[in-house]
């Protein structure tokens, strides 16, 4: 046990180190959406009323939950992104031959990008009353739980991403031909009521759109959002917490195979 805990409590406290000293890559993970928040929301606002959802809520309202979880997304990208730079400048080389779980180390690197996403979003969160939400102690601990379990699943994919790149340039490009979409298709945006059948599929089988769901749910635990056509919350944590398994193991897995099939 101590093999896989000791590594990743040491990694988890290494990338909050690294991020304190690095105030840039805060400011560039929570500037850019929530300016993308305010341009797309009051650009917007007098013109969209998404389908479903009540009359009196505004574009800048609806798309507050995606913004949010871009935040959580640009925040997973820019922590893995270390995952390439350690893996260049020799570090992540010391690790693999030292005598620890592979487990160990793909947990501390997942947990501390997790972590900066988590208390990223937290502070994105104070909007919250800006936007005159009702949201209960028991929604906003929902909410910051919720935010964790996507925080992970997406740190998760960004590692495994990450993992393959031999450079900072290609993670980049597949982010934006790969990640960007994910978000854009979860119903961040729009919502999958009236899109065409082959985009209501693809938006179906995305699973940040079960994300994407279970965040608005939880955000309006209180007043409910009857007649969104969202799935049940259920179904969004299961395949949420799903998908989280789902890229620990393809990280743990890419790790081994390059290692020679080290645990």
């Amino acid at each position: 046990m101590s093999a896989i805990c000791l590594p990743a409590a040491t990694l988890w406290k290494r990338e909050l180190v690294r991020f304190a000293r690095d105030r840039n890559r805060m400011f560039g993970a929570i500037l850019q959406p929530v300016i993308l928040w305010f341009l797309v929301g009051y650009g917007l606002d007098a013109s969209f009323l998404p389908a479903g959802y009540p009359e009196s809520m505004r574009y800048l309202e609806y798309i507050y939950p995606g913004t949010l979880l871009l935040i959580l997304l640009f925040t997973a990208i820019f922590s893995t992104i270390t995952v390439v730079e350690d893996r260049k400048e020799g570090f992540m080389q010391s690790v693999l031959v030292a005598p620890v779980s592979r487990m160990g180390l793909v947990l501390g690197k997942i947990l501390g990008g997790t972590t900066l996403a988590l208390l990223e979003g937290i502070v994105f969160l104070v909007f919250l009353f800006w936007l005159n939400i009702e949201v209960s102690p028991i929604a906003l601990a929902s909410t910051v739980g919720f935010l964790a379990l996507i925080s992970f699943a997406l740190t998760g994919l960004g590692f495994t991403i990450a993992w393959r790149m031999e450079s900072t340039a290609g993670f980049h490009a597949i982010m934006n031909v790969f990640l960007m979409p994910m978000w854009l298709l979860s119903g961040s945006f729009f919502p999958p009521t009236g899109v065409p059948s082959w985009l209501g599929w693809v938006m179906t089988l995305n699973p940040l759109t079960y994300g994407m769901a279970g965040l608005r749910q939880v955000l309006y635990l209180e007043t409910g959002l009857e007649g969104a056509g969202l799935p049940g919350m259920g179904l969004c944590v299961g395949i949420t917490a799903l998908f989280a398994v789902l890229t620990l193991g393809t990280s743990v897995l890419v790790v081994r195979r390059r290692d020679g099939g080290r645990i």
